[in-house]
């Protein structure tokens, strides 16, 4: 038995809304839950699991319809989903607001119930969020399923934080399920092989999400079960580092970030670190640098370039003058040379050295 496990896909949502690429990333977000259908199908999957916030809010009615018509493209491949904390469900369930295709089944109780799929001897367990947080960790609650008829059992679970059906290590530990697909934590995850795992979104959704993203493709046989992650996302959130010297200028940096675009590849979004010792009188622009390709942030830790004899003799009599003598300058250790270099930067930095 074959399935496919995804989570966290928030279709209607706009990451990084106000950079020029954020309207195509909402795209691309509706494009890759579209592929990521199309391969099941392809595939000939036996179930396909959405373990929770699959929209980014309550879900729109033509949202409902444009999602149902992609359930329907792949009749053999049966659809098991449950509201997370972001589509939670509030007023009419979602099973009673569209006529869904015969292959989709909500599992819409706040407590656990489950479905049964005789033809795969598969049963299928969840519960769905009907208010954004749910303090009480309910999956603690959960019996055996040995009595269970069906070959195969699969939890769907959506949580793992204080605030949302808090869960730890032995919270699902000899429960028997046979596979437990878990939703809510965007980065995809195995916590324990083969048996328990966060799908991740299968889109990142903001420059905290970095690496690959996708979803968990797995089997269910009489030898057990095998799952694997499968890398799927359009696109990757990168943070690249960017070494600076005394010698580097704003066309030199704009350079080198060129080169380190095309290497990492320009469809992916950065966050880019300056690091190093910047000239005395250099300043670097980050909006000059955002605008060489997809950069959400440009964050410059440079350290301006000093020497200490120097900053003695300009700022005689002054506090720097004082805190720099404080120190033996001539037999630093390491962790020294660190503090006196903070200090330093910290009193240019607030004028106060002048006092």
């Amino acid at each position: 038995m074959r399935f496919f496990h995804i989570a966290d896909v928030h279709l209607g949502m706009q990451p990084d809304k106000g950079c020029p690429w954020s309207e195509n990333r909402s795209r691309e977000i509706w494009e890759s839950f579209k592929r990521v259908i199309q391969q099941a199908g392809r595939e000939n999957a036996s179930l396909f699991l959405i373990a929770g916030d699959l929209f980014h809010r309550q879900p729109l009615t033509r949202e409902l319809k444009e999602v149902n018509a992609l359930f329907a493209s792949i009749p053999q491949v049966q659809i098991v989903l449950i509201a997370g904390n972001h589509d939670y469900i509030k007023g009419e369930l979602p099973s009673k607001r569209i006529t869904w295709a015969p292959n989709v089944c909500w599992l819409e109780e706040e407590n656990l119930t489950y479905v049964d799929f005789p033809e795969i001897k598969t049963r299928v367990w969840g519960l769905s969020y009907h208010r954004r947080e749910i303090l009480e960790p309910l999956y603690d609650g959960i019996k055996e399923c040995k009595d269970s008829s069906m070959m195969y059992n699969i939890l769907l679970a959506h949580g793992g934080d204080e605030k949302h059906i808090p869960m730890n290590g032995e919270t699902f530990r000899k429960r028997n399920f046979d596979y437990i697909a878990l939703g809510h934590i965007h980065k995809p995850q195995i916590l324990q092989e083969n048996y328990l795992a966060y799908a991740g979104s299968l889109e990142p959704l903001d420059r905290n999400e970095t690496g690959r993203h996708g979803f968990m493709k797995g089997e269910c046989s009489k030898d057990g079960t095998r799952v694997a992650f499968v890398p799927y996302s359009m696109r990757e959130y990168k943070r690249l580092k960017l070494q600076v010297t005394e010698k580097t200028t704003q066309v030199s940096l704009e350079d080198g970030l060129e080169r380190i675009l095309e290497e990492h590849g320009r469809q992916h979004i950065y966050t880019i670190l300056l690091e190093g010792i910047r000239g005395k009188h250099t300043e670097f622009l980050p909006d000059s640098l955002k605008k060489l390709g997809n950069i959400v942030s440009v964050e410059d830790c440079t350290r301006k370039a000093y020497s200490v004899r120097q900053l003695l003799e300009e700022y005689e009599g002054s506090v720097l003058e004082e805190y720099i003598q404080s120190f033996d300058i001539g037999h630093l250790t390491e962790e020294e040379e660190k503090i006196l270099r903070f200090g330093i930067e910290a009193l240019l930095e607030s004028g106060e050295e002048l006092l």
